[in-house]
C-alpha cells in the first residue's frame, strides 16, 4: 500500500510540475496556446504575468506533495491535495471546462482516498 500512495501522490505531484512548465514557460509557445485554447498569440502575451503566477502555485503544491514524500508524512499529503483538489473544482466552474477537474481533481482525489483508507 505504501508504494501506491506514494505513486499517486507523485503523480499529482509531476501533473503540477508539468502546469508549471506550461504555464510559466510555455504559455506564450504553440503548445501553452494550444493546451489552453488562447485565443491568440496576442493574448498570450497579455496575460504571460499572470499564468507565470499560476505556474509558481503550481510549482508549490508540487513541492509540498514531494516533501510530504520525503518526509513519509501523510499529514502533509492530505494538506496538500484538498489543495489540489479544491484548485481543480474552482478551475472547473470558473472555466467552465469539466475536464480540467478530470485531470487536476480526479488523480489527488484518489491519492487522498488511498491515504485515508488503504
Amino acid at each position: 500500500m505504501i508504494f501506491l500512495k506514494t505513486f499517486l501522490i507523485s503523480l499529482v505531484a509531476f501533473e503540477h510540475i508539468y502546469f508549471l512548465v506550461l504555464e510559466m514557460f510555455l504559455w506564450t509557445k504553440p503548445k501553452g496556446i494550444k493546451t489552453f485554447g488562447l485565443k491568440s498569440k496576442e493574448y498570450a502575451e497579455d496575460t504571460k504575468v499572470l499564468a507565470a503566477n499560476q505556474g509558481l502555485y503550481n510549482g508549490f503544491l508540487a513541492a509540498g506533495l514531494i516533501y510530504s514524500i520525503i518526509l513519509k508524512d501523510y499529514h502533509f499529503s492530505v494538506f496538500f491535495l484538498i489543495c489540489v483538489i479544491i484548485a481543480g473544482i474552482f478551475g472547473a466552474f470558473s472555466t467552465k471546462k469539466i475536464q480540467l477537474f478530470y485531470v487536476q481533481g480526479i488523480p489527488a482525489l484518489l491519492a487522498l482516498i488511498t491515504i485515508l483508507f488503504l
